[in-house]
């Protein structure tokens, strides 16, 4: 369907497993090569499996995504590997609930450091490369809807915070790097299941269930859900399309 991918190298952050994965799947199959990057040990079979069962070249590197040098290390890796990559996924994230007068400064900042300086981090290491190559590429940031609402009744500000720090990241490389042609945007899904996510709901279904009863469609997304959406931001069809934050989330925030 989208023939342009083919051939091309992506780098995925928290490709190990969940959500990050799934969509290195759907780059996969469109011919796309994927380095995954992850603190899981695990990382290495997953890209073996990606090999495996679309016949695509994959790599995994286990890297803390919070330590820039080591994500430049595994982007020069990749790099040499697969080829200078056109295609970014930052997917590597982490919530801690609490109340906010209780939340310990260490896990504030650990929050802030996964979700927006790891961010930040691949994000400096794909556009060395984008656009010293001046190839036409795409970043696309996994985001929140909490980058733009107050979940219920979780209290995660500093999750909530860390996204819409995300969402607004992409907006301001996305014009910096707009010249050049490489594309920034976001996805902001609402609630999904995760591997995290679903062995939580199973272990808690009546906040799954008070989850649910909130969101227009009656159900919480599957990690397929989100693959329509990512292709098309990572082809050439959305050329023109940069800066942008999309909100999937089955129409959670439009009530």
């Amino acid at each position: 369907m989208f023939e342009n991918l083919r051939g091309r190298t992506a780098v995925v952050t928290g490709g190990a497993r969940g959500l990050g994965y799934s969509l290195a799947t759907a780059l996969a199959g469109q011919g796309v090569n994927v380095a995954l990057l992850d603190l899981l040990p695990i990382v290495g079979s997953s890209a073996a499996r990606l090999t495996s069962e679309y016949g695509v070249e994959a790599r995994g590197y286990e890297v803390d995504v919070t330590d820039a040098d080591a994500v430049e290390a595994a982007f020069a890796a990749a790099e040499s590997e697969l080829g200078v990559p056109s295609l970014l996924v930052t997917a590597a994230g982490i919530t801690i609930w609490g109340a906010s007068v209780d939340v310990p400064a260490d896990t504030w900042r650990k929050v802030l450091a996964v979700n927006l300086d790891g961010t930040f981090f691949a994000a400096q290491s794909f556009g060395r490369r984008a656009l010293g190559a001046g190839v036409p590429a795409s970043a696309i940031f996994i985001s929140s809807m909490s980058g733009f609402i107050v979940n219920q009744p979780q209290f995660q500000a500093s999750y909530n915070a860390s996204k819409a720090a995300v969402s607004h990241l992409a907006s301001s490389l996305a014009v910096e790097w707009a010249p050049s042609g490489v594309r920034v945007n976001a996805i902001a899904p609402g609630y999904f299941l995760s591997d995290m996510t679903r062995e939580f709901t199973e272990a808690n279904p009546e906040l799954a269930a008070q989850w649910i009863g909130t969101i227009p469609a009656g159900r919480m997304g599957e990690p397929d859900d989100l693959h329509g959406l990512a292709l098309y931001l990572a082809s050439d069809a959305s050329s023109y399309l940069t800066g942008q934050s999309i909100v999937i989330d089955g129409g959670y925030t439009a009530v």
